[in-house]
């Protein structure tokens, strides 16, 4: 029987966190081009061994988060470390003990309005897609265009403020004293290059925010919550899984919450009419399933261009739309943003206004029909048609 000591086997490769060392540039139009040849992005597959590609990866990302970081903050976005030590929002975690981070406006105390971003499971803070970033450019792939969208210029002058929650980065590496993703964890280095990843364990449970479910609650009822008052309005989007629980916590605190809500966003939806809600309280507008269906959108993959009406009221419980995006989810957020403020600032001007129900009545059962004949027949503004288009415009819609 052969035993290997750690001395006998290869070492884990290691590449720094550094462009240029890396071998690229950011270009003038803020795409990561390869120094040698200016057309070309990022290359994954750089050896055999697949270790050595995980690595070099695992590299530039880092590189990304480290820049998108500092140009989030540079528009006043700073990091907060969840849990908190008291219910001030003073005292957070120190820094060496298992947190997670995330993005708060500073003019969060002050804002009449809460933007609030559930990302995807897989992201790390502040990026949406890592091949976005790669084809597109760094703030387009990332937060730091939405960012703007929402707060302008400076925080300091945006009377909306902006929370980024981070679903992905729950897992608490001790050897680097951070919060990372599952694809960071598994490209973490290893005594030898062979080894497998580290096996978890309780040290790498993030109190409070074990599971990007448990961190979407704690974000709800620890961030934001403490800042409400009657006069201040939450929007929310939710991408893939984090708008999927994002509704599942909703509906179940709606009674809490239905003050404060005032519109819905979702990219990817994933909640379902047959098991995640509640249909059979559509016909009442104090429920969570009438809100949804009146004041929330969802975009989805499609060849369409941005904004034209898709099917899926029946799947999804509301209206959905065209992301611009039609090969990859996580790129949807970076599409399809624009079209998600300016309909979020139309529901904030106009609290009173009810998404149209747009659905073709063939492909609704007839007890989800009937429903949605008596919601309708309340509601002077929505309509049912065979078909639509586009999305209307805000300013051609009429209210309720």
């Amino acid at each position: 029987m052969y035993v290997y000591r750690n001395s006998d086997l290869p070492a884990d490769p290691h590449f720094p966190a550094d462009l240029e060392k890396l071998g690229y540039t950011i270009t003038k139009d803020d795409k990561i081009r390869q120094r040698t040849d200016p057309e070309s992005g990022f290359k994954y597959r750089i050896n055999r061994n697949d270790r050595f590609n995980v690595k070099n990866r695992e590299a530039m990302d880092e590189c990304i988060r480290q820049i998108v970081s500092q140009r989030l903050q540079n528009l006043g976005l700073r990091l907060c470390r969840l849990p908190f030590k008291d219910c001030s929002h003073i005292l957070e975690t120190p820094i060496d003990e298992p947190h997670v981070p995330i993005l708060v406006s500073s003019n969060m105390p002050k804002a009449a309005r809460v933007t609030v971003v559930f990302g995807e499971p897989v992201q790390d803070l502040g990026i949406w897609a890592y091949r976005s970033v790669g084809e597109d450019g760094i703030n387009f792939g990332s937060a730091v265009n939405f960012a703007k969208g929402v707060l302008g210029d400076s925080a300091e002058t945006s009377t909306t403020a902006l929370v980024i929650a981070n679903t992905g980065q729950v897992l608490w590496h001790c050897a680097s004293s951070r919060a990372v993703t599952q694809r960071t964890w598994e490209a973490a280095d290893r005594p030898v290059g062979p080894w497998g990843p580290a096996t978890k364990s309780w040290r790498n449970e993030i109190p409070g925010n074990r599971d990007w479910r448990e961190h979407i609650q704690y974000t709800f009822e620890h961030v934001i919550s403490p800042w409400l008052d009657p006069k201040k309005c939450v929007d929310i989007i939710g991408l893939s899984e984090g708008g999927e629980y994002a509704l599942e916590y909703l509906q179940r605190n709606w009674a809490t919450w239905r003050p404060y809500i005032s519109g819905i966003c979702l990219g990817n939806p994933l909640q379902s009419t047959a098991v995640d809600l509640d249909m059979s309280t559509l016909t009442d507008p104090q429920s969570f399933t009438a809100f949804l269906a009146s004041r929330g959108r969802a975009y989805v993959l499609s060849s369409s261009s941005l904004g034209q009406f898709q099917n899926g009221f029946r799947q999804h419980g509301c209206n959905c739309y065209a992301s611009g995006e039609e090969l990859n989810t996580e790129c949807i957020m970076p599409r399809a943003w624009p079209d998600m403020l300016t309909w979020l600032d139309m529901l904030y001007e106009r609290p009173e206004y009810a998404e149209q129900v747009i659905i073709k009545p063939e492909d609704v059962d007839e007890q989800t029909l009937e429903a949605l004949e008596k919601t309708t027949s309340r509601d002077e503004g929505s309509q049912m048609t065979d078909s639509m288009a586009k999305s209307p415009a805000p300013s051609e819609v009429k209210g309720s």
